[in-house]
């Protein structure tokens, strides 16, 4: 999300960086682009105008053109400006009700509702440690029904069976009564969508509403539907007294304009951001944290949480042991790391999380995030002995082309992983004791030379 915006605003912020003195004009020049930046990247106009008034207000005053840096001052102007209008901090779920916390789940028909609901019961269950019941009230698709069943199987959650032939009020309330039985903390309810706005759509959702009083209603929708995703909202919102979006297939929205029109236009903050099919791919919305990625400055707060969710502990505690007692960091220790990497969704899933992304071009990046590379090299050291992999001097030319033969590469795509190796290696012996610290590092060591020359650029 943001990459159109963020490679248009980068040259722009990067020109004001290292100025020593703005002037209005500097100040007009720059508001002016960054205005078109944001028309582009599909951003409601009512937003667009208010956004760049209170940045012109606050860029002319003292804050600015009376500051030792005001090229900084300015960026810091922009940056506090954007998380506003996105709600400036992340706004929890509320939870603090007697259970179960009734969640409602609104939204039209493929905006991922379903997929959503499952995403958030994973969660809810491991980051806040509840128990966690689902229900589907879509009687409309029966489908949505067994695929909610399936989702609920494979994050570990309980699942109120429903069927087609009953009334949506009567399955959410007997939902509620066996989550009653059963201790469930938070019960989530998936509702059915239609293709658009409709009355009868509107009338069955508000008397599900009223029969079960839920303590969170949020309405699910698009993100890659731009500023029509604020209007939708603004609909729903009339109709339901909603407490939260989620915006879903962020990661296929390559402009942004919902994320920076919903809050806005409907009053109401974005909670959560879906990406991909995988249940895992739902994160808490952190307005300051996506400025700061618009403006690539970069999200380390969110890299660090990821890498610290993901990553095993167990894995990364043994290598900074072996490393810290002198032991020699060995190919088996290398493939642990790539696999690493490709759970946390390879190196397209690090990029847009690292700092000064927006200066690279676009073919390039894409280049980069539909890579193989980390796949093949996993592929090349699976197709070594174990005693390769323990003692990776013993690959003379003859082994490597046998290796090679066996991983279907070339001989030197060989080469050049034992030459990233090196590197990694070199650089595992200066950090031993680093710790997490040194998981990112090293991550970063080989990040550098997969698609990019002297690799990203780290600030």
């Amino acid at each position: 999300m943001f990459e159109s915006l963020t490679q248009r605003l980068s040259g722009t912020i990067e020109r004001l960086r290292g100025r020593g003195r703005l002037t209005e004009e500097n100040i007009r020049e720059a508001t002016r682009e960054v205005r078109i930046a944001l028309l582009e990247a599909d951003v409601a106009l009512p937003v667009v105008s208010a956004l760049i008034e209170k940045i012109k207000v606050r860029a002319v005053g003292q804050e600015v053109l009376k500051s030792l840096t005001p090229g900084q001052a300015l960026i810091k102007v922009v940056r506090d400006e954007l998380t506003a209008v996105m709600g400036s901090t992340a706004s929890e779920l509320n939870l603090n009700v007697p259970a179960p916390a009734v969640i409602l789940m609104a939204g039209l028909q493929g905006a991922g509702k379903t997929t959503t609901t499952g995403k958030l019961a994973k969660l809810l269950k491991e980051k806040r440690k509840k128990k966690v019941m689902v229900v589907s009230a879509d009687v409309y698709r029966p489908a949505a029904i067994e695929q909610l069943k399936t989702l609920a199987e494979q994050v570990g959650v309980l699942f109120f069976p429903s069927d087609a032939g009953q009334n949506p009020v009567d399955i959410v309330r007997a939902a509620i009564a066996d989550a009653r039985k059963s201790f469930v903390d938070v019960l989530l309810v998936d509702t059915a969508g239609r293709l658009a706005i409709d009355e009868a759509m509107m009338a069955e959702i508000k008397a599900l509403h009223a029969a079960v009083n839920p303590v969170e209603t949020l309405f699910v929708v698009d993100a890659m539907t731009g500023q029509d995703a604020a209007n939708t909202a603004k609909a729903f919102g009339e109709a339901l007294p909603l407490t939260g979006v989620v915006l879903t297939k962020t990661d296929g929205d390559a402009r942004g304009g919902a994320a920076l029109s919903v809050r806005y236009i409907t009053g109401k903050p974005i909670k959560f951001t879906g990406t991909g099919e995988k249940v895992d791919g739902l994160d808490v919305f952190h307005p300051e944290r996506v400025a700061g990625r618009i403006l690539d400055m970069g999200d380390v707060l969110s890299l660090v949480e990821q890498v610290e969710q993901q990553v095993d502990k167990d894995k990364a505690q043994k290598l900074a042991e072996k490393v810290a007692s002198g032991k020699k960091f060995n190919l088996n220790d290398m493939r642990d790391q790539l696999e690493q990497m490709e759970n946390m969704g390879g190196i397209g899933g690090l990029m847009d999380k690292l700092p000064g992304l927006g200066q690279i071009p676009e073919n390039l990046k894409a280049q980069v995030s539909q890579s193989r590379e980390v796949p093949r090299m996993i592929a090349i050291i699976n197709s070594m002995t174990k005693k390769e992999r323990r003692n990776p001097g013993l690959l003379n030319g003859s082994r490597r082309a046998r290796i090679a033969r066996g991983a279907g590469v070339q001989p030197a795509d060989v080469n050049r992983l034992m030459k990233q190796y090196l590197q990694m290696e070199k650089m595992m012996s200066k950090m031993a004791g680093g710790g997490m610290k040194g998981m990112l590092r090293s991550m970063r060591g080989m990040m550098g030379g997969m698609g990019m020359k002297g690799g990203l650029p780290f600030r």
